[in-house]
């Protein structure tokens, strides 16, 4: 909850209505992206590896799931007016794509490279379409911001897990000992949300 609101919401600003685009929708990241921008009124799109997977999106709130497989995002989302706001953790070749993908005056928060962080980029797009390109990641962020990103996720988040309108997805539950099996499950790419390991004592 605190990548997704400090990225999603506090440095990426995403407003009711918007159009937002979230990679991975599936991963634990994606899965409380696309619950929290439901609730907060976005308009929510998702990529998936699966049917399976898009259709977890769905159930969680995404107006469109997109099978990354089969379909290409940029021309799914060009179709809806291109996304005011992309949360990305690929990296690569997703980037130049996320910023075609993006509307005039859209936003791009990269917060991780499964892809890699290095890539070619024509900028004259992102000065002429008014882009912004930000990301962020919270180990590095001082004890004060993380008080702040705390205070509004009490503020604004705690109710609505308390109502049961948003809730994390556990996809699975591994001992320690089992680490290995956990890791293996991950690298598989079969998981919908987190994968938590139980430590004794």
């Amino acid at each position: 909850f605190f990548t997704v609101w400090s990225n999603v919401f506090m440095r990426g600003g995403l407003k009711a209505g918007e159009r937002f685009l979230v990679h991975g929708g599936s991963s634990g990241i994606g899965t409380t992206a696309i619950q929290l921008a439901d609730a907060f009124g976005a308009r929510v799109f998702a990529t998936a590896g699966s049917e399976e997977k898009c259709a977890a999106c769905m159930s969680l709130g995404a107006e469109r799931a997109i099978n990354y497989r089969t379909e290409d995002f940029v021309q799914v989302l060009k179709a809806e007016g291109g996304a005011d706001l992309i949360l990305d953790m690929v990296g690569g070749e997703y980037i130049p794509r996320n910023l075609a993908a993006l509307a005039d005056d859209g936003r791009l928060v990269q917060i991780a490279f499964l892809q890699g962080r290095e890539v070619r980029l024509d900028f004259g797009p992102v000065m002429a379409r008014r882009l912004t390109v930000t990301g962020s990641t919270l180990r590095p962020q001082s004890d004060l911001a993380k008080a702040r990103i705390a205070e509004a996720l009490r503020r604004e988040v705690w109710p609505l897990l308390g109502a049961g309108r948003v809730a994390p997805v556990m996809d699975s539950e591994f001992d320690l000992t089992e680490a290995a099996a956990a890791h293996a499950r991950m690298e598989a790419g079969e998981h919908i949300g987190k994968i938590v390991l139980r430590v004794a004592g």
